[in-house]
């Protein structure tokens, strides 16, 4: 076997043939076919190889985790199957390449580069297409997993957005911060489009849905459009709570959610020198290291001692307060605007700040009136069973609206993570095509500040005590949230791989 030098263990190198013998069973080994990074599988004679970069962003496979038939990406979570490189959950939604091998008197070598696999559309159904409200995460992953699983009838997605569905957690980090460029914000479909994989998918840009006609089955636009359904996908996500605040609608003052929120603030920080940002949340924090690195002076306002500290506790607080400060950004905690002005911001203990640009920041709230004027059960979102469907039972719900009965705290849940979107939107269409599937995931997200990043999985609304392994301000740490003896949450900082595994192990319990 040839191989060459890995910090990791030794890649293995296709350019001539492997003994089987020599090769590791049952975990992810890197190998390279020529300039293609790709990753090995060995199960006794089975072997698989696959290419070694994540489809959603391109993390590193090989540094993933193999588990339960699954390759888990590092960075996001996104899994594939081990044998085939099908993408089975989100966030990537594209197959892994795969290549076919040969063994020969005990010797591997590489045969030929397998199509992609492919899907026979069956004939039309003769039912109402199965329609979708919400051009967001939980929305285009519905769409992906309907044409994923074969579904016969057409699909409508309806969204109020003039974009096609785009990867809205790199609004605030990259796109912001001007590394990614727009080009690379959308989100490939092979549900719908040019190229698409189905014939029967059908999006409406820009198009508001007024109500909901249960007893009809229809689904009325505001243009006065009437479209049909047979199942109905409720993912309207979340908007921008709004100031109200004396000069809350001056032109320099912004919210983002949206990418026509993103493309104004962008377009209104290259003429800028100072920002106030009001909240200290993933939004105004994420925000902050963007426009700091565009070059811009930042306040920060918080009603809060620390920021995130309700979330994460005081420790990580610290450690982002630092960070942020070290940067060059300053906090003021304690405090929120009274009113801005055209070039500067009053706070409420009469200090002023300058300000050429201000991003509010302060949350957002779940898009709820349509599902409450149709009927269904509302509380802190729409009320949902453990297969995601409303107390219709033709209409589901999945993302920032959705509550549910999460399995790992014993209660409902409403979080607005993008995983957990994307995730339940895939779990919603395979259940609107009949399947029983219920809705286990534990949620996770992350968040990217400067050289800061940190990936958080479970929930943990309160907490008995944290557990701290490393210096959470050193970039190296692990913080697991405690209650009742039991770990509800954790938090790692630069220990991708152990957040794999702590998220496996959290699964595991509740599959047992």
């Amino acid at each position: 076997m040839t191989t060459k030098d890995s910090s990791k263990s030794a890649i293995i190198d296709f350019s001539q043939p492997v003994r089987l013998e020599s090769i590791p069973e049952n975990r992810i080994l890197e190998a390279c076919l020529g300039e293609q990074t790709a990753i090995l599988i060995r199960d006794g004679d089975s072997l698989t190889l696959l290419s070694g970069r994540c489809t959603h962003a391109g993390g590193p496979l090989a540094e993933g985790i193999l588990a339960d038939g699954h390759i888990r990406c590092p960075w996001h979570h996104a899994c594939f199957d081990a044998k085939t490189g099908e993408a089975v959950a989100a966030p990537a939604f594209d197959p892994l390449e795969r290549w076919a091998l040969r063994i020969d008197n005990g010797m591997v070598s590489v045969d030929h580069k397998e199509a992609a696999p492919g899907l026979t559309r069956a004939a039309p159904e003769t039912a109402a297409p199965y329609v979708i409200i919400g051009g967001g995460a939980a929305g285009f992953a519905a769409a992906e997993m309907l044409s994923h699983e074969g579904h016969a009838g057409d699909v409508v997605l309806i969204s109020r957005e003039g974009a096609g569905p785009y990867d809205r957690t790199m609004l605030s980090k990259d796109y912001l911060g001007g590394k990614l460029g727009e080009e690379q914000l959308p989100l490939h479909s092979q549900a719908f489009g040019p190229g698409a994989r189905r014939s029967g998918g059908r999006v409406d840009l820009g198009s508001e849905v007024e109500k909901i006609d249960r007893a009809a089955h229809r689904v009325i636009l505001a243009d006065g459009q009437e479209i049909a359904y047979s199942k109905l996908l409720l993912a309207t996500g979340a908007e921008p709570r709004q100031p109200t605040f004396p000069g809350h609608d001056l032109p320099h003052v912004h919210v983002l959610r949206s990418l026509a929120d993103c493309r104004a603030l962008i377009d209104h920080a290259g003429k800028a020198r100072r920002a106030v940002i009001l909240g200290a949340s993933f939004i105004g924090l994420e925000a902050a290291a963007s426009l700091r690195e565009r070059g811009l002076e930042i306040d920060i306002v918080a009603t809060g001692s620390l920021p995130m500290e309700r979330l994460f506790g005081r420790e990580l607080g610290e450690a982002l307060r630092a960070l942020h400060e070290n940067h060059g950004n300053r906090f003021h905690f304690g405090r929120t605007i009274l009113s801005v002005e055209k070039d500067h911001v009053l706070l409420d203990d009469g200090s002023v700040l300058a300000a050429d640009l201000v991003l509010v920041g302060i949350g957002v709230e779940p898009r709820l009136d349509l599902a409450r004027a149709a009927g269904v059960e509302v509380g802190d979102g729409v009320i949902v069973d453990e297969y995601l469907a409303t107390s219709d039972p033709d209409i589901y719900a999945a993302g920032d609206i959705a509550s549910w009965p999460d399995p790992h705290s014993g209660r409902r849940l409403r979080v607005e993570h993008w995983d957990v979107a994307e995730r339940q939107g895939q779990v919603a269409a395979k259940n609107m095509m009949g399947a029983a599937v219920p809705f286990k995931d534990v949620p996770f997200f992350w968040t990217r500040q400067f050289d800061f990043s940190l990936s958080y999985i479970g929930h943990a609304q309160q907490w008995d005590r944290i557990d701290i392994d490393g210096d959470p301000s050193s970039g190296d740490s692990t913080l697991r949230y405690i209650s009742e003896g039991q770990v509800i949450a954790a938090a790692m900082i630069g220990r991708d791989e152990e957040c794999l595994r702590e998220r496996e192990r959290m699964e595991h319990i509740l599959a047992a």
